[in-house]
């Protein structure tokens, strides 16, 4: 079996081919890079390694970009420090992936499941779920944690757990803290609904995306929809729009 590690890290780089030495001694190690432009570089210069261990960030970009200039024709493991929430795609997609810091036993495993999908054949990456597979983490690796927001002469910066809600007024959009600060932010709501985690926070209508820590009290409310009281004070009254009430509903249970 023959091996290209992706790793930018020094140090995992020295501990993973420590571990695949030890795991695998008949293994080959054709070599290792570290970047998206060295890699691509060795795809297409060399022939193709039986199997690859990809790091998604890498010092000049993410992994994504390679496949965008090299086919890939080798099995990918990636190895990557995203959360397991956000890493669904691969087990839908069948692609195998290691958390870091990487254990050998979950690197034994991952051999384990290349031998058992693709023996000692040379099998291409389903190029649509390959496609479907990096569209989400692209999509994931775009969640904000924070942002930077003024206060008179100066430059605050707010993590996503302190803010309670996105409010769109009079053509500005208003971060409210739980601490029952105010603050303009440079974004509308449709951007935002495309920056925050999907399971955090929902926009309940045109005007205001809540964080689910944000509500104290729900409601049953005419034609259909619902009032929230929350746990900071607004003026204005919060319903949930008709046409939201159902993915609220779900939103909720997730």
């Amino acid at each position: 079996m023959r091996l290209l590690i992706v790793e930018d890290e020094n140090l995992l780089a020295s501990q993973l081919t420590k571990m695949v030495k030890e795991l695998e001694p008949n293994a080959s190690i054709m070599s290792r890079t570290n970047s998206v432009a060295s890699t691509i570089s060795f795809l297409k210069e060399n022939e193709a390694p039986d199997l690859i261990l990809m790091d998604i960030e890498l010092g000049d970009g993410q992994c994504f970009e390679i496949f965008q200039e090299v086919k890939i024709t080798a099995p990918v493991i990636f190895t990557t420090a995203y959360d397991e929430h956000t890493l669904k795609a691969f087990k839908v997609n069948s692609i195998d992936y290691l958390l870091k810091p990487i254990e050998p036993k979950e690197l034994k495993a991952a051999f384990e499941k290349y031998r058992e999908l693709y023996g000692n054949q040379q099998v291409s990456p389903s190029t649509e779920k390959l496609s479907r597979l990096l569209s989400q983490l692209q999509a994931d690796s775009q969640v904000k944690n924070r942002f930077l927001v003024k206060k008179g002469q100066q430059y605050l910066t707010i993590l996503t757990s302190e803010i309670a809600c996105f409010e769109s007024k009079q053509k500005l959009t208003y971060l409210h803290t739980y601490t029952k600060n105010k603050y303009v932010v440079d974004y509308t709501l449709d951007e935002l609904e495309n920056m925050l985690e999907p399971g955090d926070f929902f926009r309940i209508n045109r005007q205001t995306i809540l964080h689910i820590g944000a509500i104290e009290t729900i409601y049953p409310w005419f034609k259909g929809k619902i009032k929230l009281e929350l746990k900071i004070p607004l003026e204005e009254e919060m319903l949930v729009s008709r046409e939201r009430v159902t993915d609220f509903k779900n939103w909720l249970g997730a």
